[in-house]
C-alpha cells in the first residue's frame, strides 16, 4: 500500500503526491467523500462510452431516428449520472446498515411512452 503524510494548507488545500496523482490516472475532477472516519479522494472519469452504446441501441431498436433519436439520446444520457450516483449513495447505506432496497423503477424512473 503507497502511504504519504501531506500537508493542509491555511486554506484546508492539499497537493496529491504526483505518484498517486499519476497512479490513478487522475485527469480533470476527483470526487471526495467520507467513509469509515477517513475521506476518500478518487478520480472522476468521463463517461467511457459503454452507456452510450446502449443507450443508442436500445433507441434504434425502438424505431427512433433523426432528430427524435438525438434529443431523446440526450435526455436519457443526463439521467446516467445521477442514477448511478444514487446507486452509489444507496450501496454505500446499505455497507453501512442504514439502508434498505430500490428496485429499478426507483432508480432509472419509469417509462414514459
Amino acid at each position: 500500500m503507497l502511504k504519504k503524510r501531506i500537508s493542509v494548507s491555511q486554506k484546508r488545500q492539499i497537493t496529491i503526491p504526483i505518484e498517486f496523482f499519476n497512479s490513478l490516472g487522475i485527469e480533470k475532477e476527483v470526487e471526495c467523500y467520507l467513509q469509515n472516519n477517513a475521506i476518500v479522494i478518487r478520480p472522476v472519469r468521463e463517461n467511457s462510452g459503454e452507456f452510450d452504446e446502449q443507450i443508442l441501441a436500445d433507441l434504434i431498436s425502438q424505431g427512433l431516428s433523426g432528430q427524435e433519436l438525438l434529443e431523446k439520446f440526450k435526455e436519457l444520457r443526463r439521467k446516467v449520472r445521477p442514477a448511478v450516483e444514487r446507486l452509489l449513495g444507496e450501496a454505500r447505506l446499505a455497507a453501512a446498515g442504514k439502508a434498505g432496497f430500490s428496485t429499478y423503477e426507483d432508480v432509472f424512473g419509469t417509462e414514459d411512452k
